[in-house]
């Protein structure tokens, strides 16, 4: 009776982490890291056989990957050539995700070897993927740690369906720096004037967006057709 309840507790958490597990791996797609897309659109059967283990219980461990930046990204994120200097360094890196195995609150012990691990090995950013929420000595870490490594945080139960996949989601591109130059000079306008998205919107936070950056949303209109607007993170 025991093992009937334990694998149907285990099959009920494999269905909710594979979900998430499909939505992260989407999200870091979108936001122009390099990812295969057999590995990115696994199917519930293959995600049991390689992230379970034999008794059904699901591995988190064994979750952890982390993906190149494209070049498409790299050229996006690389600051324009100056004099002073000539070849700039691109301000993205490798990133690493990870699914926390803590089930109770996350403290800032479990933050601090996060932050540890990605440091060590060079990682631009890291996401970690977690079923509790984060205490606030845990949040403090990551605000410290902001200038060398970006690190973010997602609930599991956040990841459970990816939001840009509803049809009144309008298409999100963020713009690169010199895109976002060339916006306000062809419209005469100060960043400060365009319309704001908040770094805590569910779409900024699914993009990565840092604040300052500028996001281009194409919308469907029956009268206009496609039409574009323009978002601020703030």
């Amino acid at each position: 009776m025991d093992d009937d309840f334990n694998s149907n507790v285990f099959a009920k958490e494999t269905s909710r982490l594979w979900r998430a597990w499909r939505t992260v791996h989407e999200m870091v797609q979108d936001r122009g890291y390099e990812l295969a897309e057999d590995e990115v659109k696994i199917s519930l059967d293959r995600f049991r056989r390689e992230y379970c283990m034999a008794d059904g219980n699901p591995n988190r461990v064994a979750m952890q990957f982390s993906a190149r930046p494209s070049e498409g990204m790299i050229k996006k994120f690389t600051p324009p050539p100056t004099a002073s200097n000539p070849d700039p360094a691109p301000d993205c890196g490798t990133i690493w995700v990870e699914f926390c195995h803590e089930k109770s609150s996350i403290g800032i012990g479990v933050m601090k070897k996060f932050v540890q691990h990605c440091a060590a090995n060079n990682f631009k950013a890291g996401i970690l993927v977690t079923f509790a929420s984060l205490s606030a000595q845990a949040r403090k870490v990551i605000t410290v740690t902001s200038q060398y490594t970006q690190i973010e945080c997602f609930l599991e139960e956040d990841l459970l369906v990816n939001i840009t996949h509803h049809n009144l989601v309008p298409k999100h591109i963020l713009l690169s720096r010199e895109e976002k130059t060339a916006l306000l000079k062809r419209y005469r306008l100060k960043e400060t004037q365009l319309p704001r998205i908040l770094s805590k919107d569910p779409i900024a936070r699914y993009l990565g967006l840092k604040r300052g950056q500028v996001v281009k949303i194409i919308r469907n209109s029956e009268t206009a057709g496609r039409y574009a607007s323009y978002r601020l993170c703030v």
